[in-house]
């Protein structure tokens, strides 16, 4: 066993810890006997429990936002004893970096950000040209500066137990009798990434009517968004129609969404799960670029239609008529569920 242990020190949104895959692969092609451990905030852990190349997940209790030094040294001291070579950090924020610091890890590594002269001794500058992708930006921390990247990348691939994926159907009263479509209309990051509930809820409509049911995702703070797609449904309906936002778990969600036959997303950290557990995908951009953070997989379709103001990268849309997600019509959604390959299309 090697005595080098690397520490990664994690990004803090559900969807770059997944792309942060990319560079725990990276780092076990280059040295398979080096464990990578990743500090990062406590909800991550179901993500990271999930991605062998990682050997341990290490809670980063202080909130997103909160100095809390004494709480930072204290982690520190206790991570100093596990003796890390390295330290590769990868958010840009002056706070991410203060733990590898006060650990005393000789070798920090990370791209120039607020203020970390210092406490980064290995600080690259970054050219967005030779590394648009955000997985790209992550990878090239395990190489030298300027270094070409292989190509292709690996890409993330959670693995999802059958074991936990029963007893998540157990514990939410879910059947998989009926082909699974998952919906995940929310998005943390704001409206403006959000295709409208009432096309969401008229695709759920029309897979219901062939013979699917329906599995609603999402996070406490999108029940309104599930409940209003779930509420239009006719009482025939709505009975194949099952809202989990808010009733899951993170790994519950990993595992169900590992169940379902297609997913159709926003732009958002579901979407990454998804695309990590091979689903087949419809995804719908707004706001945001597929250029950018594309879904990782091959079994997907892309939707999106261009406009004079986008991709804005917007919250909220500045211009207040969000055309950018209302006018890709529901018939294009499925028109592109009926376009994946396995398991059987919709008809």
């Amino acid at each position: 066993m090697s005595e080098r242990r690397t520490l990664v020190v994690g990004p803090s949104w559900v969807g770059d810890m997944v792309m942060a895959q990319c560079l725990f692969k990276v780092l076990r092609n280059q040295a398979p006997d080096v464990p990578i451990d990743v500090l990062a905030p406590p909800w991550s852990e179901p993500i990271l429990m999930r991605m062998p190349e990682v050997a341990a997940s290490i809670s980063m209790t202080v909130g997103h936002g909160r100095l809390a030094l004494g709480t930072r040294w204290r982690l520190a001291r206790a991570l100093s004893t596990r003796r890390y070579t390295q330290a590769i950090v990868l958010p840009n924020s002056l706070k991410s970096v203060l733990i590898p610091a006060m650990a005393g890890i000789p070798l920090r590594t990370g791209w120039r950000g607020e203020m970390r002269f210092g406490l980064l001794n290995d600080i690259r500058l970054l050219d967005k040209k030779r590394y648009p992708l955000m997985i790209e930006r992550f990878a090239a921390l395990a190489f030298e500066p300027n270094a070409t990247l292989p190509e292709p990348l690996p890409r993330p691939e959670l693995r999802s137990d059958p074991k936990q994926q029963q007893a998540a159907i157990r514990d939410l009263s879910l059947a998989v009798d009926r082909p699974v479509l998952a919906l995940c209309p929310g998005a943390e990051f704001g409206p403006a990434k959000r295709w409208p509930e009432g096309h969401y809820r008229d695709v759920a409509k029309a897979v219901i009517e062939r013979g699917w049911q329906v599995w609603l995702f999402g996070s406490a703070n999108d029940r309104g968004v599930t409940q209003a797609i779930a509420d239009g449904l006719d009482p025939g309906k709505v009975t194949h129609c099952h809202d989990l936002a808010g009733r899951t778990s993170l790994g519950q969600a990993i595992d169900l969404l590992a169940l379902a036959d297609r997913v159709v997303s926003n732009d958002s950290g579901l979407m990454h799960i998804a695309a990590a557990l091979g689903r087949p995908l419809v995804v719908l951009y707004g706001a945001t670029s597929p250029g950018f953070t594309p879904p990782l997989t091959d079994v997907v379709e892309i939707l999106s239609i261009p406009v004079d103001c986008g991709p804005c990268f917007e919250r909220v849309c500045p211009l207040g008529h969000g055309r950018c997600l209302q006018d890709i019509a529901p018939r294009r959604v499925l028109d592109a569920l009926d376009r994946l390959p396995q398991p059987a299309a919709l008809k």
